[in-house]
């Protein structure tokens, strides 16, 4: 695929841009020589190439396309959050870089793709069995498409956030390349498992930071051992006693906007008796997507409000709601979150999703992708004020959910952080694509690492000269810019 024919990939097209037909060869060696085959189509150092192209002012038109679909009241807070610092702005940009990757080298071996790895998609959360895990944590975008993408999302993301926080150029090096290492060697490790053992295996966090410090001579990884800690507070619990207030035997949520605002203040649902109905509607609809011992669960709890709560950066101004329920008594709480899903920005590139809708595409991507899904993940369809049904998707808000403080990482934190982030997605890739074909496609040469230490610094470099473009036009009035 030749490099950077134009800015704006054609996403007009009735045919995707991407050929993701695969063929998984019947046994271990024929599928090990597709996957050498394959570097034909796509050498290993052809993947270090990106040229950097200055003041790309149409592909800001990328995000103003997203944003004329989501609610206009909370586009200002959406690119104020995105002006941070570029590492933001890369955060809420997945849509200009699936653009970018649609002109570059794609081997042809689809994986359930995760669609925005970047390194602030990872974290903690509790599995089912209530032991704290480490893996990918977003999925609105998640759909078919090439696992080279994901790798190049994540590796760009590792060196964009090293810069972010002032780490020497040598150690973000040093960490990109520790990343992708650890993802080529993963994948290998993973080719050679039997499949259910693959498939159930999962990463300990503790565990895995035990390790790392051992091999560090005893240095203590501060950043994440904190992040631990502050996980194992985030539950129900802890999301109602911050977000909601009791009014008399009913917990009602608190009104802080614009992040968070009960569905009474809102304009447009003051008709209670039809709020009520839509309500009722959704939670049948999203009951029906949940197993039988699932729907269990849920018919123990009793509804109390909802409340439209903000997230994210990039997700700013698409609608995400969140109910508040009770089950034995009012200090038995259970949050839920509905979020709204829209096109995955790959689909444009590798062709539509089989999904009867998104939020079904993002929950059933989700439990391909994650080692333990959440019990109550879900999705439903709400009819929004306006008239017109939306997808959406269900979690629990905080299920131990804990985030990296990414914006105060240390040389040694990011290393750590870009392994763990890479055994992920190595293991996603693994549990849905032909990993045998992957792992010999990369083979047992450092080359695709150096490759994609190159890319992530070139793409980096990419990254500034549009967050650069994206700050002058806020400047000049183009573009809302505003915290409330």
């Amino acid at each position: 695929m030749s490099a950077h024919t134009s800015t704006i990939v054609d996403s007009t097209a009735d045919d995707p841009i991407i050929d993701m037909t695969w063929h998984q060869a019947a046994t271990p060696k024929e599928r090990a020589r597709a996957g050498l085959d394959a570097r034909e189509r796509a050498p290993l150092e052809s993947h270090a190439i990106w040229h950097v192209h200055p003041d790309r002012r149409e592909v800001i038109g990328l995000l103003e396309e997203q944003s004329k679909t989501r609610l206009q009241s909370l586009i200002p807070l959406r690119y104020y959050r995105m002006s941070d610092s570029a590492f933001t702005f890369y955060r809420g940009t997945a849509l200009i870089m699936a653009n970018d990757l649609a002109r570059t080298p794609v081997t042809g071996i689809p994986v359930q793709a995760v669609g925005d790895a970047h390194i602030g998609n990872f974290g903690l959360f509790y599995s089912p069995t209530r032991h704290l895990v480490f893996d990918i944590n977003d999925f609105d975008e998640t759909t078919t498409g090439p696992w080279e993408w994901d790798i190049k999302r994540l590796a760009a993301s590792v060196e964009i956030c090293g810069r972010a926080n002032n780490i020497y150029s040598k150690d973000r090096q040093k960490a990109v390349r520790a990343c992708v290492r650890t993802y080529r060697q993963m994948i290998d490790q993973f080719a050679q498992m039997d499949y259910l053992d693959m498939w159930y295996d999962h990463l300990d966090v503790e565990h895995t930071l035990d390790q790392f410090e051992s091999a560090q001579g005893g240095h203590r990884n501060r950043t994440l051992r904190a992040a631990v800690m502050k996980a194992r507070a985030k539950d129900s619990d802890g999301a109602a006693a911050k977000l909601t207030v009791l009014d008399g035997d009913t917990l009602r949520f608190k009104s802080m906007p614009p992040e968070l605002v009960p569905i009474h203040d809102l304009e447009g649902y003051q008709d209670l008796d039809a709020l009520q109905g839509r309500l009722k509607q959704l939670f049948d609809s999203y009951r029906d997507s949940l197993y039988e011992d699932r729907r269990h669960v849920l018919s123990q709890y009793t509804y109390h409000d909802t409340a439209r709560k903000v997230v994210g950066v990039g997700s700013v101004g698409t609608r995400a709601w969140v109910s508040i329920l009770t089950g034995r008594d009012i200090h038995d709480p259970l949050m839920l979150q509905m979020k709204e899903a829209t096109d995955s920005v790959l689909e444009r590139f590798v062709g539509r999703s089989p999904y009867a809708s998104h939020g079904e595409r993002v929950v059933q991507g989700q439990k391909l992708i994650q080692t333990t899904a959440d019990i109550m993940l879900g999705w439903t369809k709400f009819l929004a004020n306006d008239g017109l049904p939306r997808d959406y998707y269900v979690r629990q808000l905080w299920n131990g959910k804990g985030s990296i403080d990414i914006n105060h990482l240390n040389d040694v934190a990011l290393n750590d952080l870009g392994r763990m982030c890479a055994w992920c997605l190595a293991h996603a890739h693994a549990r849905t694509g032909d990993g045998i074909a992957i792992a010999n496609y990369l083979g047992g040469t450092d080359t695709f690492d150096d490759a994609m230490t190159s890319f992530a610094d070139s793409y980096a470099d990419q990254n500034e000269e549009d967050y650069h473009v994206f700050k002058q036009m806020i400047k000049d009035g183009e573009l809302p810019c505003s915290k409330k």
